[in-house]
């Protein structure tokens, strides 16, 4: 598996993250209102494999802290690239010094604990305000 992590330089509401994001199980995401072509707000990598999407990773920066989302599409869960997704958030966020990545998983996500025990695998703790913390990885020199 090769996977090609791409910034997205003006990131919008378009086919492709409709494709995967909008394909998630109803209650996953909050989508409603978006429309083609509008702009979205924070950072946007999309996944390729093989010129193919295969997944997209969000970042929003607040008080050196990056709130994340990670979405893969519904044909290539299972192969690592939710890890992929996460690993190179959290580059992306050692990048800008910021502190901690964060998730909040929707109460109305029909995966919900699915997805918790994911991330907590991967070293998220649930803090006192509902949502699930890690600290930035700092690469090691």
């Amino acid at each position: 598996m090769s996977l090609a992590w791409i910034h997205e330089e003006a990131p919008a509401w378009d086919a492709s993250k409709e494709s995967i994001i909008g394909r998630a199980p109803e209650g996953a995401f909050d989508i409603d209102g978006l429309r083609r072509g509008g702009l979205l707000p924070g950072a946007w990598w999309r996944v390729e494999e093989g010129g193919e999407v295969v997944g997209y990773a969000w970042m929003d920066c607040t008080w050196g802290d990056a709130e994340i989302l990670l979405a893969v599409g519904p044909d290539h869960g299972k192969r690592g690239v939710g890890s992929f997704i996460l690993e190179r958030l959290d580059a992306e966020a050692a990048a800008q010094g910021l502190n901690y990545l964060f998730n909040a998983v929707r109460p109305t996500h029909p995966r919900r604990d699915a997805v918790t025990r994911w991330l907590m695998a991967r070293g998220f703790e649930a803090s006192g305000d509902g949502l699930l913390k890690r600290r930035v990885r700092r690469a090691e020199t």
